[in-house]
């Protein structure tokens, strides 16, 4: 009998990971959390995002001291899933490739200077009487304390000298840790538990941070940038077909809410063949490969080699092509920044040849730059012609054509008693700095906005990022069929 039960729980078990791990694919929904309700004007609007973008690019500076956010409703896409039993309430949190730790709020929860900030997505999580600590004498631990050694951790956590040295300390706990970023901060522990993803799969002992306290933070982060902590590398573990590539297709938004119908998928794994039976599309992508950044090793990382408007293609510095040895240089594909962001010298070079073209036909709107932060911006009567703006990665032919709403942001001004209306015009590209300001960080970051409406890879496997121009809303249908 004794026999039966455990041959019976073999064959359960086995089922279970063949499941998991054969599985080639797993399609999730991202909900875009930024609506222009949420702001009086369409100037208030661009001028909390462009300011989040630039915070969000300054302040990369000390691995797991101060980390790449601020990430807040109003720029940003959100991942949920539920920790404990699958019957437990969802959590949502900010997808984030530009980051390496899943964390979140638990009960009780304190969130100080948060009264300006938008509610949370989901409410606190009460613990499961499943989870329990990660110990002190685990990579798991030293990965979330920037690699300090176990034994340091492990003294931290009051276990015995006689313990430390006989590596006997996991009855010890990983002492909290502390994240610093943009306009906050947070202290968390880490814990272990099954995590529950929306198409049911689970991941068990999944690590996580929990935090009780935070300055100025009300929302977690999920993790998907290179580190073990990561929910790609964590997801890898189970089934190695989901965590070594994921891509997502974010549907076009322009900051209106009414615009989308569907999610944006989030697509663990490859599913060619899916694609082959349920798509008419002709799909193309473009690659290029990952620079490896000693100093910032969670950041996917790819080389510019240059910018074209129109039909002039204007070269990159020499710094955007490659990443040296201080973690100088590249450009970052992110999910969490929201405009792209260039070198001055770069931008200073688009924006005189954009100007060119286009300020000799519309008048140039002063005061909207100044209350947006974007630049150049034009009054225009009907349609406005802006020349086409193409990215050129490093790699044969890799090279991507940005829609016309990804750069060139449309909106109506005035209408307020004050003012007659207008139609305007703003090209969503930043000024990051000057090569002084960005020494020894990216020079760059591919934001969100200029992503829309591609389906972007991130191929851990064979450290590649791929672009391919999608209908987002479409893919969601195919995949989910």
């Amino acid at each position: 009998m004794a026999t039966s039960l455990c041959l019976l729980y073999l064959l359960l078990i086995s089922t279970w990971w063949v499941t998991v791990s054969m599985s080639e694919m797993a399609v999730l929904p991202l909900t875009h959390s930024l609506s222009k309700t949420q702001f009086p004007s369409p100037h208030h609007l661009l001028k909390t995002t462009s300011a989040r973008s630039a915070a969000r690019f300054h302040n990369r500076k000390h691995r797991h001291k101060q980390v790449s956010l601020p990430l807040s409703p109003g720029s940003d896409y959100t991942l949920s899933f539920s920790l404990g039993s699958p019957s437990s309430p969802t959590i949502s949190l900010y997808l984030d490739t530009g980051s390496d730790l899943v964390w979140l709020p638990c009960s009780p929860f304190e969130c100080i200077l948060c009264e300006s900030k938008a509610p949370p997505l989901s409410s606190p999580l009460n613990l499961s009487s499943s989870a329990t600590a990660v110990p002190c004498k685990s990579s798991a631990c030293s990965a979330a304390h920037s690699s300090l050694p176990s034994s340091d951790l492990c003294a931290i956590a009051r276990c015995p000298l006689d313990s430390i040295e006989t590596s006997d300390c996991n009855f010890f706990p990983c002492p909290p840790f502390y994240y610093a970023y943009g306009d906050g901060s947070l202290i968390a522990r880490l814990f272990k538990d099954s995590l529950t993803l929306p198409n049911s799969l689970s991941v068990p002992n999944f690590t996580f941070g929990c935090a009780h306290t935070t300055l100025a933070e009300p929302v977690g982060v999920a993790g998907f940038g290179f580190g073990r902590l990561s929910l790609p590398a964590q997801l890898s573990s189970v089934s190695p077909h989901l965590g070594n590539r994921f891509s997502y297709c974010l549907v076009s938004h322009s900051f209106d809410s009414d615009k989308i119908r569907r999610p944006s998928p989030l697509i663990l794994g490859r599913y060619e063949e899916k694609e082959k039976r349920f798509s008419n599309e002709n799909v193309e992508f473009v690659y290029t490969d990952m620079l490896y950044n000693p100093k910032h090793p969670y950041f996917y990382s790819v080389g510019l080699e240059g910018i074209s408007v129109g039909k002039r293609n204007i070269q990159a510095p020499e710094n955007l092509k490659r990443v040296n040895r201080r973690g100088s240089g590249g450009m970052v594909v992110d999910s969490g920044t929201t405009f792209t962001m260039l070198p001055a010298s770069l931008y200073e070079s688009v924006v005189k040849e954009f100007d060119h073209r286009v300020g000799r036909f519309y008048e140039r709107a002063s005061a909207i730059e100044e209350n947006t932060g974007l630049s150049p911006c034009y009054y225009y009567d009907k349609v406005a012609k802006v020349p086409v703006i193409s990215l050129h990665f490093v790699g044969n032919g890799s090279s991507v054509v940005l829609p016309r709403r990804n750069y060139f942001y449309e909106f109506l001004d005035g209408g307020d008693g004050i003012r007659r209306k207008r139609n305007v015009g703003c090209l969503m590209l930043m000024n990051g700095g000057d090569d002084e300001e960005l020494s020894g960080e990216p020079w760059a970051t591919l934001g969100n906005y200029q992503q829309q409406g591609f389906e972007v890879v991130y191929d851990l496997e064979k450290r590649k990022v791929g672009f391919a121009r999608r209908r987002c809303s479409s893919l969601w249908d195919s995949l989910k069929n």
